[in-house]
């Protein structure tokens, strides 16, 4: 008998090229002992693509640990792709969508077509079916040429469709995956104008009325606000409870009593809107209610910690599309008759910054392999987090330099890229947070907690 092994296999889903060491032998050695019985074929025949796959990546691995960019042939595709429709429908919009500040709806269309804003759903509801690492590629390579079309497809992804898929009922899901899965865009309702990283102080209410409960408040900075179809509320049932009475409410866009504002205008990725959301006697019926009462603000914890990868995978898409962009330039440029990329300082300049966008695609990588595999995360996303925002502010502003005078004209990207690379820092917890969380973190492990 072998059910355990359906832990580490799910069909053939699984890159075993992704699994820890002792996993993978540990795999190998089930697959050897099921075929050994002759098992396979006839008690479990739903292995057989999957142990066909593991046996031909056991010795591709040999003794050591596989690289963290090594891509399974599935993550290869769907990064391919991510990158294609970069090139081919955001890039000819940037400029005009930066300026006008609006996502153009050819885009947000493009990326449902094309599976991008439901990576993770299940293929019975109409999704991908795919991994969380697969999300963050994508969200990279759209970042690499506009990350206010990123962070769209991210808090689809890492917010909304992770809370649906965590803590929605089945009925809530079966209504809502495949509707987000083919056009409907969500919208994530977490900090309001007196909290942004305090956002357990959140003042929106909820009052039960019979089988309905009526929300009062006013979120802000909500992201995808404008386009959004269904919206993520948090509210609290219980002010004398504290943060124990927040609980997530689904709100539909056309329930009454539901406004979205007027758009922020935003120094960076201005195509992206950024609304608040007033909320005045809306009523939802408590089937919309996700998960348990009084247990919103766990829940935010734990999809943020998520999220806080996926913020990461835009900051190293941000990072390595104006290196890019900026090196392809210097070897353009002359001066003093020759080009600028052969003089020492421009080649010392692009080889420190490639270096650390390098270190801090690893912490984003790490940190999605390590949510997909089940182990711990919350601190590696925090690092992740915190460490691609610097080097994203730091990587845009010195490529602005390389460029020289245009770097500071709009008809070149380097100056898009600089004003929206400050945003990594403040958004889905400030850099202070993160160093918080990465400190308690350190003294928890220490036993000094």
């Amino acid at each position: 008998e072998a059910p355990p092994l359906s832990r580490y296999l799910r069909l053939s889903s699984v890159n075993v090229l992704t699994l820890p060491l002792a996993m993978a032998s540990k795999v190998a050695s089930m697959i050897g002992q099921v075929l050994g019985r002759q098992l396979l074929s006839r008690s479990v025949p739903a292995l057989n693509a999957a142990a066909a796959a593991a046996t031909r990546a056991i010795p591709a691995r040999g003794l050591a640990t596989p690289a963290l960019t090594v891509l399974s042939e599935e993550e290869q595709m769907m990064k391919e792709a991510a990158a294609r429709f970069s090139r081919e429908k955001v890039q000819p919009l940037v400029r005009e969508m930066d300026e006008k500040s609006h996502m153009d709806r050819s885009i947000i269309k493009g990326l449902f077509d094309q599976g991008f804003m439901g990576v993770e759903i299940d293929t019975k509801y109409g999704g991908a079916g795919s991994s969380f690492f697969s999300a963050i590629l994508v969200i990279e390579e759209l970042a690499r040429v506009d990350p206010s079309v990123s962070v769209v497809c991210d808090v689809q992804n890492t917010l909304i469709i992770d809370y649906f898929r965590r803590y929605a009922s089945k009925r809530l899901q079966e209504k809502y995956l495949p509707e987000l899965a083919k056009n409907l865009l969500g919208s994530y309702c977490l900090s309001e104008p007196n909290c942004g990283c305090d956002a357990f102080a959140l003042k929106t209410s909820a009052r039960k009325d019979g089988e309905h409960w009526i929300l009062n408040g006013q979120k802000a900075w909500i992201t995808n606000a404008e386009h959004a179809g269904v919206f993520i509320v948090k509210a609290n049932c219980n002010f004398d409870l504290g943060y124990k009475g927040i609980t997530a409410f689904v709100v539909d866009r056309d329930t009454p009593g539901l406004e979205v504002g007027k758009k922020e205008d935003k120094l960076g990725i201005r195509a992206s809107s950024t609304c608040p959301v007033y909320m005045q006697d809306v009523k939802v019926h408590e089937s919309q209610i996700i998960g348990e009462i009084g247990k919103g603000y766990k829940y935010a914890i734990e999809v943020l910690n998520i999220g806080r990868i996926g913020i990461g995978a835009q900051m190293i898409g941000l990072a390595k599309g104006a290196l890019e962009n900026a090196v392809s330039y210097t070897h353009e440029r002359e001066a003093f008759g020759k080009k600028i990329a052969d003089f020492q300082a421009m080649k010392h300049q692009k080889a420190r910054l490639a270096t650390d966008v390098e270190a801090a695609s690893l912490l984003v990588y790490n940190a999605a392999r390590l949510k997909d595999s089940g182990q711990p995360f919350k601190k590696q996303a925090a690092m992740a987090k915190y460490y691609t925002s610097e080097v994203a502010t730091q990587v845009a502003a010195q490529c602005v330099e390389m460029y020289g005078g245009v770097g500071f004209i709009k008809d070149f990207p380097a100056e898009k890229f600089y004003r929206d690379s400050k945003i990594g820092q403040i958004y889905e917890g400030t850099s202070f947070i993160q160093l918080n969380t990465i400190s308690n973190f350190m003294d928890e492990e220490g036993g000094m907690k």
